[in-house]
């Protein structure tokens, strides 16, 4: 169990690895949020994915479709019995939807969950310190629950071929990610105008996906003021790997993207203004930074130093 969100999805690819690893002949299913479901399915080792719809579903209690959808769900879960039912999440939701499974449910203890009161749910359970990274707490509960150590580099399994849409700029590009959940995430529009700028002086594009409506927007008004920079198309969540592949790098700001583009061993460098990338900053193998950290904003030229190293 990793239902959402995107960033906390991605950071549970390395348990499927690790589990494999040890268990080559395991089924590993994953019952995620419908939204997310397209980041499990880009790694072979996950089996059947279940998904789950709970942030539509809470907006439509009243309708007699959610509760057919929830009912389909949990025979969805009920399918097969399973020898572990591992909830990495940690919430009172995502316990709740593990207990509906058939099969012995492991999760964190008490001190170690984001919520508490999900540990008297789980029938094993097991402390793992919140003083470490996502990625690494994934992976500690799931060796502890299954019985083998989590050594090694985290490998996120995933791979996708860089895609020759039409529209990408006819010369190197690097991705920017300027999209995130809240404001006071976003690095300053003339902070990205100035990166830009400085990278198409180096004969490189920048590409600017976005998703929603105001995204595309400011992607279109921050490709407006760079030359040689293109504001991508609406993307579901293959395309949008297939786009970060084919790029030079990836910079991004705290968002599930960035995480993606690192999982993908894209050269990136992520900005953080309003959280401590510390324990959900991105981690990898490949080259891999964090900028930045509460009320600190990475200037331009720090952010183009640590690019150009890359790019090298």
């Amino acid at each position: 169990m990793k239902t959402s969100s995107l960033g906390d999805v991605i950071h549970n690819l390395p348990v499927v690895s690790d589990i494999l690893r040890h268990f080559p002949d395991a089924t590993v299913d994953w019952c995620v949020e419908e939204s997310f479901a397209a980041i499990p399915r880009l790694h072979p080792g996950v089996g059947k994915i279940i998904p789950v719809a709970v942030r539509r579903w809470r907006k439509n209690l009243l309708k007699a479709a959610s509760w057919r959808e929830m009912a389909e769900f949990r025979r969805g879960l009920q399918a097969k019995p399973y020898d572990a039912v591992v909830d990495t999440q940690g919430l009172l939701k995502s316990a709740l939807m593990a207990s509906q499974a058939h099969g012995p449910t492991l999760g964190y203890d008490a001190n170690s969950a984001r919520e508490p009161m999900a540990a008297r749910l789980y029938d094993r359970k097991f402390n793992v310190s919140r003083e470490l990274h996502a990625v690494v707490r994934n992976r500690r509960l799931a060796a502890a629950a299954l019985g083998y150590a989590a050594d090694g580099e985290p490998d996120y399994g995933i791979e996708a071929t860089p895609a020759g849409f039409p529209w990408l700029p006819h010369r190197p590009y690097v991705v920017f990610l300027t999209a995130t959940s809240r404001d006071d995430k976003l690095w300053p529009e003339a902070n990205w105008l100035a990166l830009g700028q400085q990278l198409n002086a180096l004969g490189i594009s920048a590409v600017l996906p976005g998703g929603s409506p105001i995204e595309r927007e400011r992607a279109s008004r921050l490709a407006a003021g760079i030359p040689g920079a293109v504001a991508a198309p609406a993307m579901n969540i293959p395309d949008l790997a297939a786009l970060l592949a084919g790029g030079r790098a990836a910079v991004g700001v705290d968002t599930g993207l960035t995480h993606l583009a690192v999982a993908l061993k894209v050269p990136t460098v992520a900005l953080y203004t309003a959280t401590d990338p510390g324990l959900t900053g991105v981690l990898g193998v490949g080259f891999h930074r964090n900028l930045g950290g509460k009320e600190q904003i990475p200037s331009p030229a720090s952010v183009l130093t640590e690019l150009q190293s890359a790019l090298a």
